[in-house]
């Protein structure tokens, strides 16, 4: 069965590369909607300028690369027409809710499928409860994680970069028989990815990496400092203490976080990961010198202490690419210096928190209010939340101005 009408939900530099790699893939046209904001408008002119000619570039990815001229695009969800087979979510998972009930997708009577690029945990259920609502039966397709890294080049009109993507994705489907999940492997086999096809989107869901290693390591005092200061900060994402970081505390976060998540994995019905041997086999491996098969395999069994010991020896493997060549001086790549993005001003006077961390502590939110509903105890999540809040609400009281997306004096309840 082809796919006539795609509606792409977006649009960023994830949503431009998948316009275009769903243009190629798929059969039928393309199409974007974006929430009505200056930045819509920007798009808009583009799109005018460009002849609405999209265009994604991938070094060594064909099917990825390439200019699209799209078919329309919605400057704002009220004006979607009941055209499209598929939606594609390429939005933040946080704001699922909100875009499929400003699209009215009651009234959307040819939508068959919605697919969630980026889902957080409990996500396919979060839409799967609207969508019920709703009164409307949709296939639900997660992904675990948008499938490369993307940006914009700058000054590029609409031009997209990938610079790498996903080895392996796990995709689910809420129904038995999937009307499109074959489409979504397609498209990632056409780019070189793996795919693995789980029964239920939880065990989907439960394999993003952000959900683990970004709120330890991006919401506690040391990066918050570096975050939400105007002065151009000089320290590393994802180096050890004093040069970024990574400390003996945040690793102990990153644990009681993964445990956390695990509880709320199990009360959806899912399984949890073995968060080592996650990292290491579907991300970022190191040698075995580093860690032993054994050490990784048999991570879920041991206890706390060495669970952050073997986690802190990951991290400190990987300051460099261990498997990069070495320059004539004997130094492997520097795969560890990654710079901070802060807080800063947009064009239209908004100050914005940088999507690391503030799409994490949103999808902790979202865990949160998950955890409550399901009754399972959440005290590290809270902390981060809570850490989070305290921070944005100084910097506006110091300030005397308000960040986007954040209100005064917001406090999670315990």
């Amino acid at each position: 069965m082809s796919i006539q009408h795609t509606l792409i939900v977006g649009a960023g530099p994830a949503a431009i590369q998948t316009a275009v790699a769903v243009s190629k893939s798929w059969e039928g046209e393309v199409s974007l909607v974006n929430h009505n904001s200056s930045y819509s408008r920007e798009v808009k002119n583009q799109l005018e300028k460009s002849e609405n000619v999209i265009t994604a570039i991938a070094p060594n990815r064909p099917s990825l690369s390439g200019k699209v001229k799209i078919t329309r695009f919605y400057d704002g969800f009220a004006t979607v027409e009941d055209r499209f087979d598929v939606i594609i979510l390429c939005v933040p998972s946080y704001s699922y809710h909100d875009v499929l009930q400003a699209l009215r997708i009651e009234k959307l009577i040819q939508l068959k499928t919605i697919i969630l690029l980026s889902p957080v945990v409990g996500s396919n259920e979060l839409v799967s409860n609207l969508v019920h609502d709703s009164g409307r039966s949709i296939e639900l397709i997660s992904l675990s994680t948008y499938f490369a890294a993307t940006k914009f080049v700058p000054d590029g009109n609409l031009v997209s970069f990938t610079k790498a993507v996903k080895k392996r994705i796990y995709l689910a489907t809420n129904k038995k028989t999937g009307r499109d999940l074959r489409l979504v492997e397609k498209l990632l086999a056409e780019a070189g990815i793996e795919t693995v096809v789980k029964e239920n989107a939880i065990d989907v869901e439960c394999r993003n990496i952000t959900t683990y290693v970004h709120p330890p390591f991006f919401i506690n005092p040391f990066s918050l400092n570096e975050i939400f200061s105007e002065k151009k900060s000089l320290k590393s994402l994802y180096k050890l203490y004093p040069e970024g970081p990574i400390t003996q505390e945040t690793i102990r976060m990153m644990v009681k976080l993964w445990k956390e998540i695990s509880a709320l994995v199990v009360e959806l019905g899912g399984n949890p990961i073995n968060l080592l041997q996650f990292l290491n086999d579907d991300n970022y491996p190191v040698h075995d010198e580093s860690l032993s098969r054994s050490d990784l395999d048999r991570f879920c069994e041991v206890e706390s202490v060495k669970q952050e010991y073997l986690l802190y020896i990951r991290y400190a493997s990987i300051l460099i690419d261990p498997f990069s060549k070495p320059n004539k001086n004997g130094a492997y790549f520097d795969f560890s210096k990654v710079p901070y993005k802060q807080i800063s001003r947009t064009e239209s006077g908004e100050w914005r928190v940088p999507r690391i961390p503030f799409e994490d502590y949103k999808n902790l939110k979202q865990m949160h209010r998950m955890g409550v509903e399901k009754g399972i105890s959440m005290p590290e999540i809270v902390r981060l939340i809570q850490l989070f809040e305290r921070k944005a609400h100084e910097w506006q009281y110091l300030k005397g101005e308000r960040i986007t997306g954040m209100r005064s004096e917001q406090r999670v309840k315990v």
